[in-house]
């Protein structure tokens, strides 16, 4: 062995335990301290201070300003509304380096016309895989082209598809695989496009927690062959509604552009299979309000910089909470970047812990926290999806989903910060070190 490379190990080594041995050695002093005051929900003091006016100001979504209003005022004022569009659609691609885009009016519109795209090549009852864990529309919207949802699990350490169930319940008519970026963590798109390609799948995204999420390097959205986005309100490049389809190819980008609006077909080349199709397209009107557009055109400028800085908060706070025994984040690789969509989620095992979500939950919220769960609704499990009037051909309905039931009964949420924060992430660690160290009484609640 290189004895440089073996110097250069230890040194590695004894600066690992040095820094390992200090956060110990902080840990069990921060420990003892917060063992020694007493939980505000048995009488103590509350742990966070900061007004609540002052926290609202740094969770509150969305969030406008000048640079929106002004756009707003100067469509109104110019009375030219459409071009909004193509200008929007122009920014976007070249953002996400996408070889064709489509803005539409929400991310559901979106979806639809994706699943129209791809009907065209497919048999009708043609299985597309998705997670149940999932908003409606991505499941849902198949209906109208004829395809089948497959309901596939999500790995319980990222809350993302779970390869391995999809290539349990691989079928000869399974014909596309979609994968779910929660809460903007980039699915492992590099995994699923590889064992796509091997079976002959096509790949999709929805991408509408994960704007400026990106992966080795490249966008989310530009690794399906066909993704979409959403910009609705709670989203985090709100536009209050909106959407954007994402295509690798001329072919699904015009049909999946005609089928939401009637006038580009005659836009596109005179080669185009779709052109003749000028002033009907396929029969749906799914275009983008022009003032959509502009809140979007704004939001994006500004979109890198705030997804930095509630990533900057979110690894301060969380850089301390995961040092407590139990608490983790989703797993996210190195080549990785996530976004930050709706919440800072962490993932506990309760039944390692030894007491439930509502004590932890009582106990932060006494000392101030702002914290809350939402247990992501499972498709497979709602009303319309065993009616078989719905549907052509009828889903298959799975009996368990491990992975989705394990997260949504072992997360919490943390608000994210939308501005400079360091009071208030340090509260928010000193509540969670204080109740942890009183977690014997939370066994007893």
């Amino acid at each position: 062995m290189n004895t440089n490379q073996t110097s250069s190990n230890q040194d590695i080594t004894r600066r690992s335990f040095i820094k390992t041995s200090g956060a110990v050695v902080a840990g069990l002093a921060t420990t003892k301290l917060a063992t020694t005051e007493t939980l505000a929900a048995a009488g103590g003091a509350k742990t966070v201070t900061v007004s609540p006016q002052e926290i609202t100001a740094l969770t509150r979504w969305p969030r406008y300003g000048a640079a929106e209003k002004n756009r707003l005022h100067e469509l109104i004022d110019n009375n030219q509304f459409y071009p909004e569009l193509p200008l929007f659609e122009k920014e976007w691609q070249a953002y996400t380096k996408a070889p064709f885009v489509k803005a539409h009016m929400n991310g559901s519109s979106a979806l639809t016309s994706m699943y129209f795209a791809l009907s065209l090549d497919v048999p009708a009852g043609s299985e597309v895989m998705v997670p149940t864990y999932t908003f409606f529309s991505a499941c849902l919207a198949m209906r109208f082209s004829n395809l089948v949802p497959v309901f596939i699990d999500v790995d319980p350490k990222t809350a993302c598809l779970d390869l391995e169930d999809a290539k349990r319940k691989l079928t000869p008519q399974t014909k596309a695989i979609e994968g779910m970026h929660s809460w903007g963590l980039p699915c492992e798109m590099d995994l699923i496009c590889g064992w796509a390609k091997e079976k002959g799948l096509v790949t999709l995204e929805d991408c509408a927690h994960a704007h400026g999420a990106s992966m080795k390097g490249k966008k989310m959205g530009t690794w399906g062959q066909m993704a979409i986005y959403s910009f609705q309100t709670s989203k985090v490049m709100p536009a209050i509604e909106g959407g954007m389809g994402m295509y690798q190819t001329r072919e699904y980008y015009e049909r999946a552009a005609a089928f939401g609006e009637y006038g580009d077909p005659g836009r596109f080349p005179k080669d185009s299979p779709v052109r003749a199709y000028e002033g009907t397209g396929f029969g749906q009107k799914y275009r983008m309000h022009p003032f959509a557009a502009a809140v979007a055109r704004m939001q994006l400028k500004g979109l890198d910089a705030l997804n930095a800085l509630v990533e900057k908060n979110v690894r301060a706070l969380n850089g301390r909470l995961i040092q407590l025994p139990g608490i983790t984040e989703p797993r996210c690789r190195p080549d990785q970047k996530r976004a930050y969509y709706h919440a800072n989620m962490l993932l506990l095992d309760f039944k390692k812990l030894g007491f439930s979500r509502d004590a932890l939950l009582k106990a932060l919220r006494a000392e101030g926290v702002r914290v809350s769960f939402w247990d992501y609704p499972q498709q497979h499990t709602l009303k319309i999806y065993s009616e078989a009037k719905w549907w052509h051909h009828a889903p298959k309905i799975p009996e368990k989903m491990p992975g989705c039931e394990y997260v949504n009964a072992n997360h919490i949420f943390l608000p994210l910060f939308y501005g400079e924060a360091p009071e208030l992430i340090e509260q928010y660690a000193k509540a969670f070190e204080k109740v942890w160290a009183h977690s014997d009484a939370l066994k007893q609640a």
